[in-house]
């Protein structure tokens, strides 16, 4: 089943909102020693599109730049991300898994 352009911006958006606010939100909470967003969530999130946002966002915020598998694996994650989206696209099989 072929996915239309428009679906997966759409997704990508979705994906990209709600890392940005889950890392806000956890920035927030790690500030008053409250409960936290697991990491397991935010690598879901990340890997379901929202690397990129994740990413600057963490950067802007200033928030795990010390834990290198966030610093280091979600740049991993992002390239493996846009060279997927690349591959589908130039190979015109943009699919549905």
């Amino acid at each position: 089943m072929t996915v239309s352009f428009d679906w997966l911006t759409a997704w990508l958006v979705a994906a990209s909102v709600l890392a940005v606010l889950l890392t806000v939100w956890d920035k927030s909470r790690a500030r008053r020693h409250a409960w936290r967003v697991s990491e397991s969530t935010l690598w879901l999130v990340a890997l379901l599109g929202g690397a990129a946002a994740m990413c600057l966002s963490m950067l802007v915020i200033g928030h795990k730049t010390l834990h290198r598998r966030f610093m280091i694996g979600l740049p991993l994650l992002l390239a493996a991300q846009i060279a997927a989206v690349y591959l589908l696209w130039h190979t015109k099989w943009l699919i549905f898994i």
